[in-house]
């Protein structure tokens, strides 16, 4: 698609990057030390990249399903994600309720407490700059229960998982400086139903649904630490599950989360098709009310076009939004790690200092 000329051209301000979540290099320590230095002038936060088994998103979640009493998985053959994770999805045992799940350790915490550890050396050496915040990425609940519980025990296993996940959010809070933190939930799994692509659970308005458990999502976050929302058309060997045809879903969210909060949201990440370079993709966003504390991140670097069309896509979507930080679409953590230099050099090319 051609760059729209129906618009005069607006120059954007593009303040900052911001990094999904995961990023293909061998450890936490590695990905913090070189996020610092190429982009520490440009993140206000830095995640640990999601590195060992979190590397596909939410996929390992599956190993501690298969731990548990009360949920089987499908007798059908087994079939696996990148030669490691069963594809086969669980449901209640004959007789069980959700109230009889016990669940064990989800591993985010885990894997955050002990990341943080490291992120806090780093920073008393210098390596990361003061004032930068640790960022953890938590999936929705509905991430791991739409693609991982059968359709008709989706409804009756979302609280159940929720309290649990909820209790890794608790664990972290309790053992990270609140000052130091910053939470991002990752919303997918509910762009999947919203476009029809995924049965609901949600009842019958699918976008209250989706507000409902965001608020209770950012209402479990305290005040002093921050957090923010990756809006996601999905990542699953680097394609959506669906093209948005603008970004008007993403607006409806976004407009939804912004007036049910009941407190400031630091951020929103918003992904971006390579080939919508047209002012119309992005003029839904012009009429979400973005709070001055809120900032809006939109995913517009792509490794394919590179700073050309990462600016681009920034002129159109200055049309309809004058201010707003970059990043990819989605984290990078599945593609090369031969890419990742790349990508980081990118983002400090396309955005500016904070």
């Amino acid at each position: 698609m051609t760059t729209s000329t129906e618009h005069a051209p607006v120059p954007p301000v593009i303040r900052g990057a911001h990094l999904v979540g995961s990023v293909n290099l061998p450890d936490a320590e590695t990905v913090l030390r070189t996020v610092s230095s190429r982009l520490g002038d440009r993140m206000r936060r830095i995640p640990d990249g999601e590195v060992g088994e979190r590397f596909y998103w939410v996929q390992f979640q599956t190993k501690r399903l298969d731990a548990m009493a009360g949920i089987s998985r499908i007798p059908v053959e087994p079939f696996y994600l990148r030669g490691v994770f069963d594809g086969r999805p669980f449901r209640f045992d004959e007789g069980v309720t959700a109230d009889d799940l016990v669940f064990p350790d989800l591993g985010y915490a885990d894997a955050a407490l002990d990341s943080y550890a490291t992120f806090r050396r780093l920073r008393d050496e210098g390596a990361i700059a003061a004032g930068t915040r640790f960022q953890v990425s938590l999936p929705t609940p509905a991430g791991v229960v739409g693609p991982f519980i059968v359709a008709e025990d989706r409804a009756a296993f979302e609280p159940a998982y929720e309290r649990a996940l909820f209790g890794e959010l608790q664990r972290i809070l309790d053992g990270v400086p609140h000052e130091d933190l910053a939470i991002q939930w990752d919303t997918a799994v509910e762009f999947a139903l919203l476009e029809g692509r995924m049965p609901s659970w949600f009842g019958k308005d699918v976008l209250a649904g989706v507000v409902e458990r965001a608020t209770r999502q950012v209402a479990a976050v305290p005040a002093h630490v921050q957090v923010g929302y990756h809006l996601c058309y999905g990542d699953v060997e680097e394609q959506h599950f669906v093209q948005p045809s603008d970004a008007g879903r993403l607006a409806e969210v976004l407009s939804g989360i912004l007036a049910s909060a009941p407190r400031p949201v630091s951020w929103v990440h918003l992904p971006v098709p390579i080939e919508r370079d047209d002012a119309e993709y992005f003029a839904p966003l012009a009429q979400v009310d973005v709070p001055d504390g809120t900032e809006l991140y939109l995913g517009l670097i792509h490794h394919e076009d590179g700073v050309e069309g990462a600016r681009r896509r920034a002129q159109a979507a200055a049309t309809a939004v004058p201010a707003f930080g970059v990043g990819t679409e989605c984290g990078f953590g599945r593609g090369p790690s031969e890419r990742t230099p790349t990508l980081l050099d990118l983002h400090a090319a396309v955005s500016e200092a904070w």
